[in-house]
């Protein structure tokens, strides 16, 4: 009568011994090799525990209308200068000039966010006056929702100079956000939510641009102006303005934070997971091997009793 195979499974045995034995003691330390040794090897191999981590947020940016304008009219040191602050403005004296400023933001993609800053100035002049040098100090409110909730006030930084008096200068960049530390993962984070510039403040230093950057410079989040190419047109006709046009754009930031506790731990057991699997699958064949071939003296008893037929 011939037979063939129906069905087949891997027969369980299970090897005994008392506690104070060889085979308990190898047991112990291929058990502490299987599951340390991995944690040792993730570890030391760096990035085991994620202390910094980023996203991309697009920023939501207004300008506050707030503005110090600064012109040079020689090399001299003679200036003309006009701002928003009327207490400034009272101490420039003969030095003041009320410029004409247009101000456009838009959206241009639609998604409820401005995209960009479209501001020209036309700052009057004497017909002896030539322009050598612009600063342009202009505020915002900058506010972050995705991970913790930023807000805060910042401000861009325009400033060119040339040898050859011009007619007009034209800027276009990107407004940046500029990190020393990460930010927090979660919560308010509006310790920057105060005015860069004191309008309310009846002393010259309140408003001296030195002083301004110094102070703002010191914060661990700030903004930039980033503009790689301005364009300085000489020619100015007697009695035309000088003319400053500025395009500033808020882009898609990348923003650093502190993951949190479960963000952490999920990067650090992946990585031992991964890791623990090659040290089971290689101490699981070493037990069989030692175990199977009684390397260490051991009962071996199967867990089902094979019948006669």
């Amino acid at each position: 009568m011939a037979f063939y195979e129906v069905y087949s499974h891997p027969a369980l045995i299970r090897y005994k011994t008392s506690v104070c034995t060889k085979a308990t003691l190898f047991l112990v330390v291929v058990l502490c090799l299987t599951y340390i040794s991995p944690l040792l090897v993730a570890y030391r191999s760096q990035g085991f525990w994620i202390k910094r981590s980023s996203y991309e947020e697009q920023p939501v940016v207004r300008f506050q209308y707030q503005t110090i304008f600064v012109a040079s009219t020689n090399t001299k040191g003679d200036y003309v200068a006009w701002s928003t602050f009327s207490s400034f403005n009272n101490m420039l004296g003969p030095n003041l000039r009320i410029p004409t400023i247009s101000v456009q933001e838009q959206d241009q993609n639609q998604d409820g966010k401005l995209d960009r800053l479209i501001l020209e100035v036309q700052l009057p002049l004497k017909p002896e006056e030539e322009v050598y040098s612009v600063q342009l100090l202009l505020t915002f409110s900058y506010q972050l929702f995705r991970m913790s909730t930023v807000v805060m006030q910042s401000l861009a930084y325009i400033q060119h100079s040339s040898p050859v008096p011009g007619a007009q200068l034209f800027v276009a960049g990107d407004l940046r956000l500029q990190q020393r530390v990460p930010l927090p993962h979660r919560g308010l984070y509006n310790v920057y939510n105060v005015s860069v510039i004191d309008g309310s403040s009846p002393f010259a230093s309140a408003y001296n641009l030195v002083n301004i950057i110094k102070a703002y410079q010191e914060r661990n989040l700030t903004t930039t102006f980033s503009c790689p190419s301005p364009v300085w047109t000489v020619g100015r006709a007697t009695g035309s303005p000088f003319k400053l046009s500025t395009e500033i754009r808020y882009p898609l930031e990348v923003i650093s934070y502190r993951p949190g506790f479960w963000e952490t731990i999920k990067g650090a057991w992946i990585q031992y997971v991964s890791v623990l699997l090659v040290f089971l699958w290689v101490f699981t064949r070493v037990q069989t091997f030692v175990f199977q071939n009684q390397v260490l003296p051991s009962l071996p008893v199967p867990m089902v009793k094979l019948h006669p037929m």
